[in-house]
């Protein structure tokens, strides 16, 4: 029988191979572990190994490092740079996403009405990091339009962070009194925020990190991150806390070093604990309710993809022009690693059944293969690509 090991070099394997395939459509090769779960779910002839404790406890650490690498890139600076358009366009864009979400996941799931708005919510945010690499690589970085992308993107961030809150006010708020109580919480929470605050107002302090090794300093990276675990671990919020220990790093080490141990971080999430998230959240689907219902997933996806559309040319179309407004709404519909996040920790939470986490998960794979080959197509046939 294969063990846990020779089951992970399997994985890793498999990932790049068919992550090789997937990027010469423009899609990311990080989701070739999802469809690795995906292919897992309809036949899995290891459940042995992925429902046990050692593998469940390295996919939640691939959710604890996306969200972590997020919060790493999140700059509060840029926010306060962004233009009125971008604000405007933000909010505009993913409430109306959220308003007809909220409809859909109420009357035709028969949710009530808080969670799904938050449901709906978690998936009107943006993956604009999967569009960045076509950005660049069509040279529209710094125009109109790859700069209204990348803005909304940045400030979709405190959406997300939002949405991750509402999820776990949901979480605590159904927890036994017995094991969690309120006080308990409230305080973990408050720690956690208290933490997050004053690592942002240490910069001064953090200068002295420019003096050792980036292997200590590596290490240093990993006690915070797991301190605000352990905080947030009592108050059921480790997902907002791997996200502010981000944040507040971004801000406390200096910046002579900020770029070498972001890229170091970068590497051991995404080349070892990313492709075990992915790969539980495809394995965790229902594949014979998709089956069953492919109708309901199409309605997922033409109800969110509609609703950016509709959005982004009532707010674009004056500013970029009808063509381009469509393009900020295709590109405005891909999502990425956090609002699948957001809908994992509501589904291990008893918050949302299986049928529901299944389509929108289903929904997301299908953005994430025909968003960047529709956008990079689009750029071309609109003569919009500045390079030919």
């Amino acid at each position: 029988m294969i063990n846990l090991f020779l089951f992970l070099s399997a994985v890793f394997l498999l990932t790049f191979v068919v992550g090789r395939l997937i990027e010469k459509i423009r899609v990311p090769w990080i989701f070739a572990a999802l469809i690795l779960g995906f292919l897992l779910a309809i036949h899995n002839p290891f459940v042995s190994i992925t429902s046990s404790p050692a593998f469940n406890f390295l996919s939640q650490l691939g959710m604890y490092f996306l969200l972590f690498v997020i919060g790493f890139e999140i700059d509060l600076n840029k926010f306060k740079k962004q233009g009125k358009f971008i604000f405007k366009a933000t909010f505009f864009i993913i409430l109306l996403e959220a308003l007809f979400g909220t409809l859909l996941v109420h009357f035709v799931f028969g949710y009530v009405w808080f969670i799904s708005f938050v449901v709906a919510l978690s998936f009107a945010t943006v993956g604009e990091a999967v569009l960045i690499p076509i950005l660049d690589e069509f040279g529209i970085v710094n125009t109109k339009l790859g700069q209204s992308i990348i803005g909304i993107g940045c400030l979709d961030d405190i959406i997300e962070i939002f949405t991750l809150i509402l999820a776990i006010f949901l979480i605590g708020s159904g927890a036994s009194v017995s094991h969690l109580n309120m006080a308990i919480i409230l305080f973990s929470l408050f720690v956690l925020f208290a933490l997050a605050f004053g690592l942002t107002k240490l910069k001064k302090e953090g200068r002295r990190f420019s003096f050792i090794d980036i292997e200590d300093l590596f290490l240093f990276v990993l006690f915070v991150l797991f301190l605000f675990l352990g905080i947030g671990e009592y108050a059921h919020a480790t997902a907002i806390a791997a996200l502010l220990s981000g944040i507040a790093l971004k801000t406390f080490i200096p910046e002579k070093r900020l770029a070498r141990v972001e890229s170091e971080i970068r590497t051991m999430c995404y080349g070892f604990f990313a492709p075990l998230f992915f790969l539980w959240v495809g394995i965790t689907m229902d594949v014979n309710y998709l089956v069953s219902y492919p109708l309901l997933i199409l309605l997922v996806v033409g109800v969110s993809n509609g609703a950016k559309l509709l959005g982004s040319w009532i707010i674009g179309k004056k500013e970029l022009g009808a063509k381009k407004s469509v393009l900020l709404g295709i590109g405005l519909s891909v999502r990425f690693s956090t609002s699948i996040i957001i809908i994992k920790i509501l589904f291990e939470n008893g918050l949302i059944n299986l049928d529901l986490y299944s389509v929108i998960v289903a929904s997301s794979i299908v953005f994430k293969f025909i968003i960047p080959v529709l956008f990079s197509n689009l750029l071309v046939r609109w003569r919009i690509s500045k390079v030919r």
